[in-house]
Order: C-alpha cells, then sequence, then structure tokens
C-alpha cells in the first residue's frame, strides 16, 4: 500500500470525466488500498481516484465517526439510481481544495448501484455524511468540484486563491 498525491486546484486533470473500471482485479484493489492509505493520511473522509490523477470511476470512503471501528468503502462504477426530493445541507470541504469549507446542498437520500472491491454489484441507500459524501465524490469521477455547487462569487474568489498558490509554488 502506498500513498500518493492528491492532486490541488487549480490542476486541470480534476476536470476530467473518468473512465468506467472494466474489471475488477488486482491492480484495482491495489489502487482501492492506495486510495485508502492517501485518505486516511490526509486526513479526509472520501477520496475519488481522479484526485490521484487516475481517471477511474472508483471511488472509497469512511464515514465513520472518531472512536468508532474503521469502516472503509470502495465503489466502483457508481450510479445514482434515485435520488430524494428531500434536500439537506452540509459544509463540504475537499482534499483537492486544502482548508476551503462551503455549504451545499444535495438531495438527503440516494440509491445507489456499484460494484464492491471483489467486483460484486451492490445497491445502498444513504443518507445524511453518507450520502452527501457519496455525492460529492461522484462529482469528482464527472469533473465537478463541489465549488461548483455555490455562489459564482465565491466560486471565483476561491479559484483566484488557488490559482495565485500555484503561482507561487512554481516560482519557488
Amino acid at each position: 500500500m502506498t500513498k500518493r498525491d492528491i492532486l490541488i486546484l487549480p490542476d486541470p486533470k480534476l476536470r476530467l470525466v473518468s473512465e468506467p473500471v472494466a474489471r475488477v482485479d488486482d491492480a484495482v484493489r491495489q489502487l482501492a488500498d492506495d486510495m485508502l492509505d492517501t485518505m486516511y493520511a490526509a486526513p479526509g473522509i472520501g477520496l475519488a481516484a481522479i484526485q490521484i490523477g487516475v481517471p477511474s470511476r472508483m471511488l472509497v470512503l469512511d464515514v465513520a465517526r472518531e472512536g468508532e471501528e474503521p469502516a472503509p468503502l470502495v465503489v466502483i462504477n457508481p450510479e445514482i439510481v434515485w435520488a430524494s426530493e428531500e434536500h439537506s445541507v452540509y459544509q463540504e470541504g475537499c482534499l483537492s481544495i486544502p482548508e476551503y469549507y462551503e455549504d451545499v446542498e444535495r438531495p438527503e437520500k440516494i440509491g445507489l448501484r456499484f460494484l464492491d472491491r471483489d467486483g460484486a454489484e451492490r445497491e445502498i441507500e444513504a443518507e445524511g455524511l453518507l450520502s452527501t459524501c457519496l455525492q460529492h465524490e461522484i462529482d469528482h469521477l464527472n469533473g465537478v468540484l463541489f465549488i461548483d455547487h455555490i455562489s459564482r462569487l465565491k466560486r471565483g474568489r476561491v479559484l483566484r486563491k488557488f490559482q495565485k498558490q500555484a503561482r507561487q509554488s512554481e516560482k519557488a
């Protein structure tokens, strides 16, 4: 298992639409393990493969609270099959947009179909933080960032801040 580097805004790869995983094999399971190591080390509760530069429709997450037993979930080729009409608002952050948080409104509950780390098809119903985290990470697979769900003014400020930081680190 290997900790990987996380892409940071404004890296253009974060806007790529990820490709479906053709088959779940040892290489995919190794990628999942690397992603979990990277996510836990960050620390974070979710990570999409594209955030480490791999444009595959795959994500990992663990929404267990502090003091609870870890509950890692590997999600391959996710598909939201339904979403509730009720919405909820969570303050979201992102490992690719460090130290920036904003309220985002999303469907409160979703139904999700996906492959697990063994390639078995699964369906789950998610609500609360799990629902929000899944939707956030699936957005990454579609080239969408959580800042795309906030006002244009706030999004512009965040983009300028991270573009400036990227320019300064290139000069250093």
